[in-house]
């Protein structure tokens, strides 16, 4: 199954539902990828010796990796994290994430600052480049197992909109101009 992702509605409702336009309008991989934003289709039961995830690993420099589970009996503080995960901000390192179970959504700005909903599924691995606007929730089910791929040592540090200032932000803009 290829990757899904949707321009979504204004709604205010449970962050978790799907909030589609009607009528849906699906966004491409290839308008993702516009955004610097890249998809890989890889198989989760075997990851930890899974070849083609090893070559990416080794092509991009993820040399840092863990396991996050997110779920209210695995993860202290839940509610308070997804209420932190899903605050529209952007990182100074791309964030890359290989979902190993269940589902979960990211949201990314586009050029004109619209929300692109991106439905994440058991075996796909997404970075998201530097300096884009995002958000990440779990969708109705709850639940999700996910590989947190980083170059050298993570970093944690979230930046809320507006963060516009930052150099890693503008130079990200720029890099839009080109596409």
């Amino acid at each position: 199954m290829v990757l899904e992702a949707w321009y979504m509605d204004g709604s205010e409702e449970d962050q978790r539902r799907p909030h589609r336009l009607e009528p849906n309008q699906p966004a491409s991989l290839e308008q993702l990828k516009e955004l610097g934003v890249f998809y890989w289709q890889l198989n989760a039961d075997i990851y930890e010796s899974d070849p083609e995830l090893q070559q990416i690993r080794k092509d991009r420099g993820y040399s840092y990796m863990d396991i996050i589970t997110i779920h209210k009996d695995t993860l202290p503080n839940y509610e308070e994290k997804l209420k932190m995960f899903f605050e529209e901000h952007l990182h100074l390192d791309d964030e890359i994430r290989y979902i190993l179970d269940g589902q979960a959504y990211f949201d990314v700005r586009d050029k004109e600052d619209r929300w692109i909903r991106i439905a994440m599924r058991k075996g796909d691995l997404i970075t998201l480049p530097a300096g884009i606007y995002h958000r990440f929730t779990l969708d109705e089910t709850n639940y999700t197992k996910a590989m947190r791929l980083f170059v050298g040592e993570p970093v944690w540090k979230a930046y809320n909109r507006p963060a516009d200032d930052f150099e890693i932000r503008q130079r990200y803009m720029a890099s839009l101009q080109g596409s």
